[in-house]
């Protein structure tokens, strides 16, 4: 599950960002911090500086706000599945190595708070990990051919992911990659 996305505008002021992006920006942060029950309606407009009416114009009720959370994962998903796709390392070795990042990435945020979701059982967020998941593990298996292999690889960068987003960042992905077999060397 690794989040690999350039810089976002996210560190620009509050007022650059569109004010659809800071509710859903204020979602991803109650969500990571306190949970789903955190995240209703009057704490997301609070944080995002927006008045509750402000919040139920873009999105009117907190399903759509969810539903507007899984598809920021989706796209940024998307984009970071191009990426990988197109990586000069392979796909493999993308995923392992950029499996380790900051807390700032807006790929592992968007992570994080649908994992809160699928924690409290919340099936469209399962069905969005999933599918986000899966078009990870097949861009691995189209490079590697290999089925198995491709969910250790997937695995071995879930886990260096996990590690990181607690803040033990692991000192040694290039040596994890050259252990990993079937695993080629990076291209170009």
């Amino acid at each position: 599950m690794p989040s690999r996305t350039p810089p976002a505008p996210t560190d620009a002021a509050p007022a650059a960002r569109s004010t659809r992006d800071r509710l859903l920006d204020a979602v991803e942060q109650l969500l990571g911090e306190a949970g789903p029950r955190a995240a209703t309606l009057d704490a997301v407009a609070a944080a995002a500086g927006v008045s509750k009416g402000g919040l139920l114009y873009h999105f009117g009720t907190k399903d759509a706000l969810v539903e507007g959370l899984l598809e920021r994962l989706r796209t940024l998903a998307a984009e970071d599945l191009a990426r990988m796709r197109s990586a000069p390392e392979g796909a493999a070795r993308y995923y392992v190595r950029t499996s380790v990042v900051a807390s700032s990435d807006p790929l592992q945020r968007a992570t994080i708070a649908a994992l809160r979701l699928v924690q409290d059982a919340d099936r469209r967020a399962v069905a969005a990990f999933t599918e986000v998941s899966e078009g990870w593990r097949v861009a691995i298996e189209e490079e590697l051919g290999d089925r198995a292999l491709s969910r250790v690889v997937q695995l071995v960068g879930d886990g260096l992911w996990m590690s990181a987003s607690m803040g033990v960042v692991p000192p040694d992905v290039e040596e994890v990659l050259a252990a990993l077999p079937g695993v080629p060397p990076a291209r170009g």
